[in-house]
């Protein structure tokens, strides 16, 4: 078959099949997947606002590549310090962007990387210290083109 014949029969009714089999009905997490996510992984609690710094642009001009610093103000000592940082994006297919174990061997908490945003979502980062208490920051940002559907 050549391509264009395959074009012709697969048309946009074969591009929407593809489309769903990769994301079964419905493309986006909900912010209440985002948050049972955080559960599941993190454990029961609540994250408080504050010891968190996050800092991600306001416009991400370019979705597929986000820059992100996470900084938590911690110790970093063998009685106090940072065990995990999970990076989430309540409006990704899948809202767990990353997840960072840390010990005390770390000298400091904190971390930088580049995600990939698919729209305009919040972007949230929770740190659990060794005492079991969660910290966050929530920043909202907004995609303007690329990302995975943005």
């Amino acid at each position: 078959m050549k391509r264009s014949e395959m074009l012709v029969v697969t048309g946009v009714g074969g591009a929407a099949m593809l489309a769903s089999a990769a994301w079964p009905g419905r493309a986006w997490a909900t912010p209440d997947e985002a948050r049972a996510y955080i559960a599941s992984t993190l454990g029961p609690g609540t994250p408080v606002e504050g010891k968190v710094t996050l800092e991600v642009p306001d416009i991400a001009e370019n979705g597929a590549n986000v820059p992100v610093t996470i900084t938590v103000d911690s110790p970093m000592t063998e009685s106090a310090y940072v065990k995990t940082i999970l990076l989430v994006a309540d409006g990704n297919p899948n809202p767990g962007v990353a997840r960072f174990d840390l010990s005390p061997a770390n000298g400091k908490a904190s971390i930088e990387c580049r995600i990939r945003l698919a729209q305009t979502e919040n972007v949230i980062a929770i740190a659990q210290l060794n005492d079991g208490s969660l910290w966050s920051a929530t920043k909202h940002v907004k995609v303007t083109i690329g990302g995975c559907g943005g």
